[in-house]
């Protein structure tokens, strides 16, 4: 009769700790303006609104004229994060796979670069703080509706043609930018009315993707946008339309005495944004 020897089998385990899919840096900040460090609770982003075209002299020697100079300024305040994992002070000498060697410090620091994401995404969506107190929302032209549709090259021609209007594009020195997730991919590959040129020209059809620049725009891919039941909302920007501030970034890992001498790996940040200038913002809403 055939012996079993099964309970001789050997088990290789893993030396290693893998993380799990996840957006490890961050998309959005190098697409504004990054106003480096910051001292204090705010920082301010100082706006003046345009000049009336230069009037006509037709007095000689006359008295001088002012006109009228309408500035603005805009507070962005900042926020303080932190987030800390534990091990064990008994656990580590029985991993084989530990999570100090490298896995715990870049989990931490993905989580903090999605989070540098999400002031910035809602910077560029959120009503702005005004320094004499109020806020400014985005107005109802700089915003185009879902209506019954899904995210469409027609809405992507209203976005252009504002910028357009604004003065707020490649003309004026401006560099855009739009952020798209997974279901506007979805929309836009399986638009019919997009031509063969039109996905020659990104290579969307070889690659499967709208990255790099198309329309006019530079696509930046993030699926953190927001979303409310059915309908979503992107946003189209310009890079000097939202500035992004950076107080302290720290991360430690450090014994705690209080906790029976367990390692502790902590990642501390302070950051803010605020949006400077509406008519270089488009927020574009779509059905899913």
């Amino acid at each position: 009769m055939p012996q079993s020897i099964t309970q001789a089998f050997v088990v290789q385990w893993d030396k290693q700790i893998r993380l799990q899919t996840q957006q490890h840096e961050s998309r959005l900040v190098s697409t504004v303006t990054d106003r480096g460090s910051i001292t204090g609770e705010s920082f301010t982003a100082n706006m003046l609104a345009p000049l009336e075209d230069t009037p006509e002299n037709t007095v000689r020697h006359g008295d001088t004229t002012w006109s009228d100079a309408q500035h603005s300024t805009r507070v962005a305040l900042m926020r303080d994060f932190y987030q800390a994992l534990p091990v064990d002070r008994n656990d580590e000498p029985k991993l084989l796979a530990n999570p100090l060697s490298g896995s715990y410090n870049a989990s931490l620091i993905a989580a903090h670069n999605r989070r540098k994401d999400r002031i910035v995404f809602g910077a560029l969506l959120n009503p702005a703080n005004l320094k004499e107190g109020g806020t400014v929302a985005l107005p109802s032209e700089q915003k185009i509706l879902a209506g019954s549709d899904g995210f469409t090259k027609a809405k992507l021609i209203t976005a252009r043609k504002i910028f357009r209007k604004n003065e707020a594009d490649n003309h004026d020195g401006e560099e855009l930018y739009i952020i798209y997730n997974s279901d506007m991919l979805d929309d836009i590959l399986s638009d019919t009315t997009l031509t063969s040129a039109d996905f020659m020209a990104v290579k969307m059809l070889q690659e499967g993707d709208v990255s790099k620049k198309w329309m006019g725009f530079n696509w930046i891919p993030y699926e953190g946008i927001l979303v409310e039941g059915s309908v979503a909302t992107t946003v189209a920007y310009a890079k000097s339309a939202c500035h992004f501030g950076t107080g302290f970034v720290e991360g430690k890992a450090n014994r705690r005495p209080d906790k029976k001498d367990l390692m502790q790996v902590s990642m501390a940040a302070s950051h803010g944004a605020t949006r400077v200038d509406e008519k270089r913002v488009v927020s574009i809403a779509f059905n899913i």
